[in-house]
């Protein structure tokens, strides 16, 4: 049986290795490793709980607002603290926006070249580009003389021996379907959806100061005024900037993301029934609708849903979480049979893995600076995929029509749902449903600054003296790219443990102690390989769930060696 590695696999931050086992043109077998150490519980420890968002947004450069979000929840929760409704309405606001720029970024950049051959486009009739474009979207840069301009500029790149993002991709292979003039469209919006995201986001440097690393986040709220006759806080003038920021954002998803994306699913049918996974889905839920933070009352439900079971979605309990390291680089004090739930996690580095160079690593023992997070000790797929079908299995209005509208023109049924192809249509039903309420969000927010209420932030629990000796607390944010939670314990104003499961934890983790496979892995059996030196086909199930290991690992030397000491003051 031939066994490939690919490493990295990602298109983004950190180092995913993907193994395989090939046999019949198919994939018998997958492992999934993440090749470097985070560590971030371990530099928490012994800080102020209120100055913990600023840390956990280091996690990554890329979805750095997202920990910031979910760390201030976790130390609300433990303080009992309750938020002014427009501080929630901001934190939608930003996170909002993140997800509808990450997810356009994921389709265009991320994973579209998957499935679109840049090459052929050179060989595309830019008046029939025109004609399909204009066949399928009123988005106006649909003209003959535009897409020969932009076939130009690829040909450019191309002379030019200077492909850049272009350059390293399985250009020709067999696998590919689309015809010259859809993979020149689809080019074209690549190049548009650069300029479109760098763009949009301009709202998170009104709302949160700058882009990456917001700076307005608070424990008890947030730090951006509200007033609407000052010029030094968001005012009339914000408000309008944002409408136009979102209004583009809405109709660029509606005219550009979601025809491109059931223009291009068109051609790849079958991927409808490959790329399953473990079939249990789980959302934290979020985007609440009260200032408490209810559960029952946010617009995105929480939920899990066992074995594709789309009848209704289960209740979530947090406290039935583990954490399993028997296949990866750690070790637990009581044995790494045993799961641990993030309030007892424990984060102690042992690397057993092979030295390099190595060919493949050793997938009978630990292989992975993963843990293997379970939900009733069972694995669980998180992201859009999972929020849609929790949102739809519990009867989310605007989702169900959305999910039915992609199903009836893709012409397949509701089993499409749990597949490769699935998980890429469900990103783009989220990004509108998400699109589409953000001028919503900003509307309640501008009625509120009319009516005169300007608070954004609860002080009641900011001074130490007020905190009881011990407390612990979770908080839980649906990041673009899935359930995102984070626990804290504090001990004399200080934390004492800390522990961050990130979406790539759980959809990237390893096996756990009774041998499961993890989503990733699970995935990729029985995925069809053309050709086993240039596995296309595995990219496009792994990239269907967004992968980025920036949030699961940071950096790691081969030799255990110290890089560098950083003090924080």
């Amino acid at each position: 049986m031939a066994r490939i590695a690919i490493d990295p696999i990602t298109r983004i931050e950190g180092h995913l290795r993907i193994e395989a086992e090939v046999e019949g043109g198919q994939v018998q077998n997958a492992w999934s490793s993440c090749t470097m150490f985070r560590g971030i519980e371990i530099i928490l420890k012994g800080r102020d709980p209120r100055d913990v968002w600023v840390f956990t947004q280091r996690i990554c450069g890329v979805c750095t607002t997202v920990h910031a979000i979910t760390s201030v929840r976790a130390v609300e929760d433990a303080l009992g603290i309750t938020v002014p409704e427009n501080a929630e309405i901001i934190r939608s606001l930003i996170a909002g926006l993140q997800q509808v720029q990450d997810h356009v970024v994921h389709f265009y950049h991320l994973h579209a070249l998957d499935w679109v051959d840049i090459v052929s486009a050179l060989r595309a009739d830019p008046a029939q580009t025109s004609t399909l474009a204009q066949s399928i979207s009123e988005w106006p840069l649909s003209s003959t003389t535009y897409f020969r301009g932009v076939q130009q500029r690829v040909q450019a790149f191309v002379d030019a021996g200077q492909l850049g993002p272009f350059d390293n991709a399985y250009w020709g292979h067999s696998a590919y379907r689309l015809p010259p003039e859809a993979n020149l469209m689809a080019v074209a919006h690549y190049l548009e959806a650069l300029e479109w995201q760098r763009d949009i986001i301009r709202g998170h440097a009104i709302l949160g100061g700058k882009n990456p690393h917001l700076q307005t986040y608070l424990v008890g709220g947030m730090a951006v005024p509200l007033d609407p006759n000052s010029q030094q806080a968001v005012n009339a003038g914000s408000i309008a900037t944002l409408q136009s920021l979102f209004q583009k954002a809405k109709t660029f998803v509606e005219q550009v993301y979601i025809p491109d994306l059931l223009a291009i699913a068109s051609f790849y049918p079958d991927w409808a029934s490959h790329g399953k996974g473990v079939g249990n889905y789980m959302s934290y839920g979020d985007f609440p609708t009260t200032a408490a933070l209810d559960p029952a009352q946010l617009f995105l439900p929480r939920g899990i849903i066992f074995d594709t079971d789309l009848s209704a979605a289960q209740p979530l309990d947090m406290q039935r979480i583990r954490e399993y390291v028997a296949h990866s680089y750690y070790e637990y004090a009581a044995g790494d049979a045993e799961g641990l739930h993030p309030f007892q996690g424990e984060t102690t580095p042992r690397y057993t893995g092979p030295q390099p160079p190595y060919e493949f690593l050793d997938t009978e023992g630990k292989y992975s600076w993963l843990k293997a997070p379970r939900y009733e000790d069972r694995p669980m797929e998180v992201g859009p995929l999972a929020r849609m079908l929790v949102a739809y299995a519990s009867g989310h209005e605007r989702v169900r029509e959305l999910v039915g509208m992609v199903l009836g023109r893709l012409q397949v049924g509701p089993e499409a749902l749990f597949s490769t192809l699935g998980r890429t249509a469900a990103r783009g039903i989220e990004t509108l449903v998400i699109a589409e309420q953000l001028l919503g969000w900003l509307d309640k927010l501008a009625s509120n600054m009319d009516r005169g209420d300007l608070r954004i932030h609860n002080d009641e629990k900011w001074d130490p003296s007020t905190w009881p000796a011990e407390a612990e607390g979770w908080g839980f944010h649906e990041a673009p790219r899935g359930a995102l939670g984070h626990w804290v314990r504090i001990e004399k104003g200080k934390i004492a443990g800390y522990q961050a499961v990130v979406p790539s934890t759980w959809n990237g983790g390893p096996r756990d102690a009774s041998g499961q496979r993890g989503p990733y892995e699970e995935a990729l059996v029985g995925t069809p390989i053309a050709d086993s030196e240039k596995p296309l086909e595995i990219l496009r199930t792994v990239h269907s769930f967004d992968p980025c290991m920036a949030c699961a690992a940071h950096i790691v030397d081969a030799r255990g060696r110290k890089l560098s000491e950083v003090k924080v003051l």
